[in-house]
């Protein structure tokens, strides 16, 4: 029934109620309006509660009714197939409710009517609703600023929600749209601007008197409706013309509006330390509207670079960004947000590639000058502008403008080092660059250096000698000289790829690095943690002689009290061990102190980015060293009680399924020494109804392979996991690839026991892939089906047939002729029927004579007018080119069993079979050869260290060798089943030979030596 106007008082009480502390209270209301969602009417009775002038003071009734309002669009707006939606009645109707509501008071609720309009227009646009923007901008004119203000937050909340939509006829729309409202945006942005700029004059030149005080609340919805329109001319002029870079045509708007905007800037910057101190309001906004206005030109001018590098554009832009930050005014200094987009502009133009030198040759065109050549050109007059912009000099000046101001630690720097060391070697490097000012200007002079590595090198080194100089490894108070070696070491690091071409690192280390480890003093953590960081940057440059010193260096940082230090010593070792060229000889005799130095940093350390850092370090350690199976019992210690305190913490718990997969890996054979931790750890990241397993299963999937490739034997705990992996196969195929590794596994390690356990399991999880996975997903899943007939030919295809059905159903399906996917996976089935009628002939005969195989076939429409084993014969004749040659000696072991059938079709394959089967054993014995070298090769290459104890490897091989496929002559059974055909077609085989080609014959004959 649809809900009426008589509804709303019992609306009202509902949306209050469930708000309510009381649950008994909430939870029946929550329940009736979700009930009530899908009533018709129930929208419209969100509309009366929302814009009902009496009920204007239930700020928080009137939220909640917008929530559900702006819920139901998202759910019934469109029709659905299971409710009825909003009728077209009820959505006209809340149409013109939400455009004639344009004076509310309350921002927030004016905020979720712009988003609700915004919503409503993302579906409806521009076919049902073809009016809404002439209807806003009729609304606009003469307009109060309140109404103004609220229309602008409809449209900019509306115009970038359309231009998310991606599709040609869209973006056409939206190009429609910013035709129609840039000029208008434009002309009222400028008129508001002077209005402001009146206003911040009169608020200023009276500060003292109450003149200030007389409209402030109009300047600031002015200042507040200005600031809307400039983030829709930045929709309008990003979202409503293609970027230049591609289409090479110029954007006018770009061109008119940006010396504008910077004009702008440069108008209110001034206000900014006119205002601080008391008129907070104010101040606030110009925060906000200049750090606002250097991101717009930042996003115009990485969307349409070409026209941003117009003279009249570039230039100005730049210089002013330039100086700000050369030479800020001191008030200037202090304003980090604005101070960060000016170096995030100067670092886009610097790295813009549209500006570089095109490295691709002039493509000739008869019609004039190509797209590639028109770019090359406009390319090549921006690199003369910004030539002219950044002579030798000014940027030797930002270089070291960078490197002497904005790398040095300020006060406040220091005291969150010494105070809380841990947070601030996270906040210093692991912070999104845009969001601080150091770690800003480190990303600018990055990309400077990188630019003009020549010209910097030099200056770089020069400014490292400066400091050395200036602050020897003795002193120990926080001198500018000390911060200045610091920043200068910082310098040294990030750019370590160019710079060895002017520092040698042997002679830098000996010199001044490892002799600042010898002075303990608690300020030298400063430079001890650029030490750190410098010896993890310049690993490529850590020559043979210099590796053993810098492993102390850093193993004697990661002993220091100070946590930032040890971090970023910690970090430094694992590039280090990660590196190719990583001396484990020259480090073996350091890993006892390494790993007690790592569990006492995991209990000390707070953070849970610290934790992940360690552990990632402890991982590397047992990934890339040999020496680990004498720390086993002080690992387990460590990981049983890293497990027990990371509850909850599901990424922490993910790098400690990593660095348990290394440590089973490292372990070996003597892995089961960790089985009482690692297998609880196990069982409960497989667990899919486990709260955490959709982050932990992949790693603990990955864990449980490694634990079973490893495993000397299968354990009881282990054995009883395997109904697990069924259970994640029927949720998700999204681990095939690591399943199937497991299933291999289990069969090699489990053999009989598993199967007797596990043969209901087995069968279900193969049906449950086979049929239902791409033809990638059955390549990942027929060699283990393989495998188990092949272990147990006589117990596994009774228990299979379902799946084995499925096999036959692809090979008799067509389709693969172009497709090389389909062909080996149509192959590969084969091969694996094949292998049953070699293995359990009459199993597969009983199969393939079965009701419910005909019938599978006659749903799947593909006639079968022969019997089902001759076509499968069609099957092995025509994919014995595309298999390997053990499947191809199986072929013809199938082919020269049906050569005993008692049907006279099988005289009309007769030469087609002998033909497969004397070419299959005339190429037998090189391919045999072939794979016995190949195979006393990888036995020859198992490690001595693991004994007599055969890895998983070696026993897939021994199984593979001892496969009877092996012991069966392919010569012999065509021999003797070809004298069994002669005997039961008689005179009917005699002629079907004389049909032969004589060459067929000969080569037969050749094949079973009977010339």
């Amino acid at each position: 029934m649809a809900l009426s106007a008589s509804d709303l008082p019992t609306m009202y009480t509902l949306l209050a109620n469930s708000m309510s502390g009381d649950e008994t209270v909430r939870k029946p209301a929550e329940a009736a309006l979700s009930q009530s969602e899908s009533r018709p009417g129930f929208c419209s009775c969100l509309m009366e509660v929302i814009t009902a002038k009496d009920l204007v003071s239930q700020v928080d009734v009137r939220l909640m009714a917008s929530v559900y309002f702006k819920n139901s669009i998202n759910r019934y707006w469109r029709n659905r197939r299971d409710s009825s939606g909003i009728s077209n009645e009820e959505k006209i109707h809340l149409k013109q409710k939400l455009l004639s509501h344009f004076r509310e008071e309350n921002y927030q609720i004016a905020q979720m009517l712009a988003v609700l309009v915004s919503k409503i227009a993302r579906f409806d646009y521009p076919r049902e609703w073809p009016e809404l923007f002439s209807v806003l901008a009729q609304q606009l004119q003469g307009a109060d600023v309140l109404t103004s203000h609220r229309i602008f937050m409809i449209l900019f909340r509306t115009l970038k929600e359309l231009s998310t939509k991606r599709l040609t006829a869209d973006q056409r729309n939206f190009a429609e749209i910013s035709s129609h409202l840039f000029d208008y945006s434009w002309h009222l942005w400028q008129s508001d601007v002077q209005t402001i700029l009146h206003g911040f004059s009169t608020v200023a030149s009276s500060f003292n008197s109450n003149a200030s005080e007389q409209h402030p609340d109009e300047l600031y919805l002015i200042c507040e409706r200005w600031l809307l329109c400039l983030k829709i001319l930045r929709q309008l002029i990003i979202s409503g013309f293609p970027s230049d870079a591609k289409c090479i045509q110029e954007v006018r708007p770009v061109k008119e509006v940006s010396p504008v905007l910077l004009n702008a800037i440069q108008s209110i910057l001034p206000y900014y330390s006119s205002f601080e101190s008391g008129h907070h309001k104010f101040w606030d906004f110009i925060k906000r509207a200049c750090t606002k206005l250097m991101k717009v030109l930042v996003s115009i001018q990485c969307r349409h670079p070409y026209t941003f590098g117009d003279k009249c554009v570039l230039p100005p832009v730049m210089d002013f960004c330039l100086n700000k930050i050369t030479d800020p005014e001191p008030d200037i200094f202090s304003f980090e947000q604005f101070l960060i987009q000016c170096m995030v502009m100067v670092k886009s133009v610097l790295e813009c590639k549209e500006y570089k030198p095109s490295l691709t040759g002039r493509v000739i065109d008869e019609n004039g000058v190509t797209l590639e050549q028109r770019k090359k050109n406009i390319s090549n007059v921006v690199g003369g502008v910004l030539t002219s912009l950044l002579p030798s000099e000014r940027i030797v000046l930002l270089c070291n403008v960078l490197i002497r101001r904005y790398f040095v630690l300020t006060a406040s720097d220091l005291e969150e080092l010494y105070q809380n060391p841990e947070s601030f070697h996270h906040e210093q490097d692991m912070v999104q660059w845009t969001e601080k000012l150091r770690p800003c200007a480190e990303a600018l002079y990055i990309v400077l250096f990188e630019n003009h590595s020549q010209l910097l090198g030099p200056v770089v080194v020069s400014i490292l000698h400066e400091a050395m100089t200036s602050c020897p490894t003795s002193v120990t108070d926080i001198t500018p000289g000390l911060l200045l070696k610091d920043a200068a070491y910082g310098a040294a690091a990030y750019v370590y790829y160019e710079l060895s071409n002017y520092l040698s690192f042997k002679d830098w280390f000996n010199g001044a690095l490892f002799p600042e480890l010898s002075n303990d003093h608690p300020n030298m953590r400063i430079i001890h943690r650029k030490v750190a960081l410098i010896l993890g940057q310049w690993v490529s440059e850590v020559k043979d002689e210099t590796k053993r010193a810098v492993y102390c260096a850093l193993i004697k940082l990661l002993l220091e009290k100070d946590l930032s230090v040890r971090l970023a010593a910690c970090r430094s070792l694992c590039l280090h061990i990660e590196d190719a060229n990583f001396s484990e000889r020259d480090f073996t005799d350091l890993l006892p102190i390494c790993w007690d130095s790592c569990f006492k940093l995991v209990e000390e350390v707070q953070e849970f980015d610290s934790k992940v850092q360690v552990l990632n370090l402890i991982s590397i350690l047992i990934g890339h060293l040999n020496e680990v199976i004498p720390y086993t019992n002080k690992l387990v210690q460590f990981f049983q009680k890293v497990w027990e305190e990371s509850s909850g913490e599901s990424l922490l718990q993910i790098q400690l399924l990593i660095a348990l997969r290394n440590f089973v890996v490292a372990l070996g054979y003597q892995s089961p020494s960790c089985y009482n931790m690692l297998l609880p750890i196990l069982q409960r990241g497989i667990d899919i109804n486990n709260p955490d397993e959709l982050n932990l299963l992949e790693d603990s999937l990955l864990l449980w392979e490694a634990t079973v490739s490893h495993a000397p034997a299968m354990v009881p705990q282990l054995l009883a996991y395997f109904p697990c992996l069924v259970e994640i196969m029927e949720r998700s195929f999204d681990h095939l690839q690591v399943a199937v590794n497991i299933i291999e596994g289990y069969i090699i390690l489990g053999g009989t026991e598993f199967l007797s356990m596990h043969a209901s399991s087995v069968a279900k999880l193969f049906d449950v892939v086979v049929g239902n996975v791409n033809d990638r997903g059955l390549l990942t899943i027929l060699p283990v089906i393989d495998i188990l007939i092949q272990c147990f030919p006589v117990e596994v295809p009774p228990l299979i047939s379902s799946t084995l059905q499925k096999l036959i159903l692809i090979c008799l399906s067509g389709g693969d002729d172009r497709d090389p996917f389909k062909t080996a996976v149509k192959a590969s089935s084969a091969a694996i029927l094949a292998r049953i009628l070699v293995m359990n002939t009459n199993y597969l005969a009983q199969l393939t004579s079965e009701p419910s195989l005909s019938l599978l076939l006659q749903q799947a429409g593909i006639p079968i007018e022969e019997n089902i084993l001759l076509c499968l014969v069609d099957i092995w004749l025509d994919k014995v080119d595309n298999v390997s040659s053990v499947q191809k000696k199986i072929f013809g072991l199938a082919l020269s069993i049906i050569l005993t059938i008692r049907l006279p079709q099988v005289l009309d394959k007769l030469d087609q079979i002998l033909s497969v089967c004397a070419s299959v054993i005339l190429g037998e014995n090189d391919d045999t050869g072939e794979e016995e070298s190949s195979g006393d090769n990888m036995s020859s290459s198992r490690p001595h260290s693991e004994g007599n104890i055969p890895s998983k490897e070696l026993r897939r091989r021994q199984i593979k060798f001892s496969d009877p496929v092996n012991q069966l002559s392919l010569e012999n059974s065509v021999r003797d089943n070809l004298q069994t055909c002669a005997a039961i077609h008689g005179e009917s085989f005699n002629s079907a030979m004389n049909r032969m080609h004589t060459s067929a014959l000969s080569q037969l004959k050749q094949a079973l030596k009977l010339l």
